[in-house]
């Protein structure tokens, strides 16, 4: 196994992981180019399709598209994550998506919108190969006592490059133009590629002397589902990312497109003002859940507490959206939605970590993420229609701001239920 090993049983700090960790520094590396190359073609995408159609509807049907396609893939790759070479798979979706990343230039007219919604299935798809199979490697990577400094700079780097990735592709969008963003997209994941090639690895993935059939993946899939229905409170948390998704998350998205192009448009299509709005986002999705750790910790009933304030924070933060009032207002709430949001999302993984069992995680965590991604298009769709119906987007924000206390209204409920049973 090609791990560094710790000197002694404390953590390794992050600094010290990057620094003495070579085959951590190169799959982060790699993350980091990832990321950067999903997030220009999200910007891309999202301001083209504004252009050629104008319709809210198709915009919102792009979210549709993003979501759906790692939801239907979601359990074929963690089998696939958990039998295969996990270096090797992680080579191959990026060298496919360079391929797909340039099909992007071929879309130029109306007519053309079909191979858009075509390729960005193709590129999500195999991006659910990629994200999977990283995680399921990390332990292959890092010793244990590097593990929890990699697991937590791992999930900020996501948070990082969200804001970085999005804002430099909508720079590049509104002052280039959207297709040298496409081309830019394509060669992050050659580069991703490179740098993963260097590792050098030994582990075997923990299926690959089990049963590679169909029916034996099914079976698996089938049990895990068991697990959560057997166990109420582990599937409540395992709803709360896809909560968060369908009441604040993807259809605020849709309706920032909207905004982007028709009312504070900055840069060609509003790329420039997407790219801000998404940027200060994903600020707000990284920074939000490390302050409020410092008060929670890890400890249970404190990071439930905190949920219900996430929830709150973030219909906060689209009522600050809701009025148009000034481009600095917008980007404001769409700060602080992404803090309550970020919230939400890594305190329910937290919780997760702590709930489930070795036995079932990766299947908890797969049902947590394919819920996930089925509510964003759910909330995407219903937004684009919602758009297309002629909802005014203050309406459109003031809806998602009063929708978004209804789960923390239901968790606060279950928790005070959960409370009385166990005294």
């Amino acid at each position: 196994m090609s791990k560094t090993t710790a000197n002694s049983s404390e953590s390794i700090g992050y600094r010290e992981l990057i620094r003495g960790n070579r085959n951590f520094r190169l799959l982060w590396v790699g993350q980091i180019i990832s990321l950067l190359g999903d997030w220009f073609n999200f910007v891309a995408s999202a301001s083209l399709i504004a252009i050629l159609t104008g319709s809210g509807f198709a915009v919102g049907s792009l979210f549709v598209v993003r979501m759906l396609a790692p939801f239907f893939i979601s359990p074929i790759a963690g089998v696939v994550a958990d039998r295969y070479n996990r270096k090797y798979t992680l080579i191959i979706t990026d060298v496919a998506r360079v391929v797909v990343a340039f099909g992007f230039l071929l879309v130029r007219t109306a007519d053309d919108v079909w191979l858009l919604y075509v390729l960005t299935a193709l590129q999500l798809g195999i991006g659910g190969f990629f994200f999977p199979t990283r995680n399921a490697i990390l332990p292959d990577v890092v010793s244990s006592q590097e593990l929890g400094a990699a697991n937590a700079l791992g999930s900020a780097t996501w948070s990082v490059m969200l804001a970085v990735g999005a804002a430099i592709g909508g720079i590049v969008s509104g002052a280039w133009g959207i297709y040298p963003a496409f081309v830019i997209d394509g060669l992050t994941f050659l580069l991703s590629a490179a740098f993963i090639a260097q590792i050098k690895l030994d582990a075997e993935p923990g299926l690959v002397d089990s049963d590679k059939t169909m029916g034996g993946a099914f079976k698996e899939y089938i049990d895990g589902l068991r697990y959560l229905g057997g166990h109420t409170d582990t599937l409540v948390v395992a709803l709360h990312k896809a909560a968060s998704a369908l009441m604040m998350g993807s259809g605020s998205q849709v309706a920032m497109v909207a905004i982007a192009e028709d009312i504070f448009t900055i840069g060609e299509g509003g790329g420039i003002s997407l790219g801000l709005m998404l940027a200060l986002g994903g600020v707000g999705t990284g920074v939000g859940p490390i302050v409020a750790r410092r008060f929670t910790g890890d400890r249970d009933r404190p990071l439930r507490n905190a949920i219900i304030l996430g929830y709150l924070m973030g219909a906060v933060g689209l009522a600050v959206v809701a009025p148009m009032a000034h481009f600095g207002w917008v980007l404001l709430g769409v700060t602080l939605r992404g803090i309550g949001g970020g919230i939400v999302w890594v305190f329910s993984t937290q919780l997760l970590l702590q709930l489930a069992p070795s036995t079932v995680r990766g299947r908890v965590f797969a049902t947590d993420f394919a819920l996930f991604t089925l509510m964003s298009a759910v909330g995407s769709a219903v937004a684009g229609g919602a758009l297309d119906a002629s909802l005014s987007l203050p309406a459109i924000f003031w809806w998602m701001a009063g929708l978004t206390v209804i789960p923390a209204v239901l968790w606060a409920i279950w928790l005070g239920d959960r409370t009385q049973h166990e005294t």
